[in-house]
């Protein structure tokens, strides 16, 4: 009953409803199914026969599929390739940068600026202040003792 170019209606899944074309049969409980469908492994029981046939060879290609389908009128189950986008970019501490430059673009007031500026004094002073310390130098390698005669 479930031959190549047999046509069915399938009963579940999300496509549910709609007519297929068996194009191979797998064992006996498995067809590939193409037409109005996904084109797919589907269990025979999720299938109802029809009486409709139509002419197409074992494994045949979804074009072939669509033509036999139109020639019958009924639908035939399209494919949109996507199209790639660019992926985004992360942005870590968002927050973070957003008060940043909220704070860049309101004014300073007087305390702030006074703060500001002792601030950048005492970092100036710890700069000026510290002093880097020379690097510590390696003891040379005993040599052996050289013995005398």
């Amino acid at each position: 009953m479930f031959e190549i170019g047999r046509i069915c209606i399938k009963l579940a899944g999300r496509d549910g409803g709609r007519e297929a074309v068996i194009v191979d049969v797998l064992d006996k409980n498995f067809v590939t199914i193409d037409g109005n469908v996904r084109r797919r492994k589907c269990n025979i029981s999720h299938l109802e026969p029809t009486k409709k046939t139509i002419d197409i060879k074992k494994g045949a290609s979804h074009e072939e599929v669509k033509a036999e389908f139109e020639k019958l009128d009924f639908k035939v189950w399209e494919t949109k390739p996507k199209q790639a986008k660019e992926k985004p970019k992360p942005v870590r501490n968002k927050k973070k940068l957003q008060r940043k430059e909220e704070e860049a673009k309101k004014p300073a007031t007087k305390k702030k600026a006074a703060k500001v500026v002792k601030e950048a004094e005492v970092v100036e002073e710890k700069k000026t202040t510290v002093k880097k310390k020379a690097p510590a130098k390696k003891a040379a390698p005993k040599k052996p003792a050289e013995k005398k005669e």
